[in-house]
């Protein structure tokens, strides 16, 4: 590669760096007290990405001490997830929700079974052996996405500059399909930092 095409392409890339910045949120309920597990995404204003999405986290929901785990999950449109038992007992895990209705029947200890999440949307999941149990799963078509953690904080890195629409959803928010969306002025100078005030259940 030539001088001039090696200058060409470092001038490239940190232009490329300069159009994208880290999305920091701060999620809080009524009262402002953290909420945790709550599922941010962003749509940048290109749209969602053409290529596969990946996330760096397991796609998989286990069955362990009668709960599920995570209590909730992202994976992207298309992804296959795997919910392992790792419990004594069987589970019998199913959903009714309209993004995804399946049943996995009764399997137990150290035994797997996966499924398919082909539309984006959350899915509440159930075990109808144990009704204690629930979990959900939050299938995303954009590759901006995370989920708060007990401080009730995300950092949401390399979003695209421009006029964005950031999406909170949460298995409790007083909304329609628990989510709610914000216009999102992503900086191509800087990172922002958003606080949300949640109305819950």
């Amino acid at each position: 590669m030539s001088r001039f095409a090696l200058i060409a392409c470092a001038s490239a890339c940190t232009a490329a760096q300069a159009q994208a910045a880290t999305v920091s949120v701060h999620v809080v309920d009524a009262g402002g007290q953290p909420v945790s597990d709550a599922v941010v995404t962003i749509r940048p204003p290109a749209g969602p990405p053409t290529q596969p999405i990946r996330f760096a986290w397991r796609m998989a929901m286990v069955q362990k001490d009668i709960t599920f785990n995570p209590h909730v999950l992202i994976v992207p449109v298309g992804a296959t997830v795997a919910f392992p038992n790792q419990d004594k007992v069987r589970h019998h895990v199913y959903s009714f929700s309209k993004p995804a209705r399946f049943e996995l029947k009764l399997f137990g200890r150290d035994e797997t079974r996966s499924y398919t999440f082909t539309r984006p949307g959350a899915v509440a999941l159930g075990c109808n052996i144990h009704d204690t149990m629930s979990g959900f799963i939050k299938v995303v078509d954009t590759p901006f996405a995370g989920k708060t953690d007990a401080a009730g904080n995300v950092s949401i890195p390399s979003v695209t500059a421009g006029a964005a629409t950031l999406t909170v959803w949460h298995p409790r928010l007083k909304a329609k399909d628990n989510e709610a969306s914000f216009a999102l002025p992503v900086s191509a100078i800087g990172d922002v930092s958003r606080q949300l005030r949640l109305s819950l259940r």
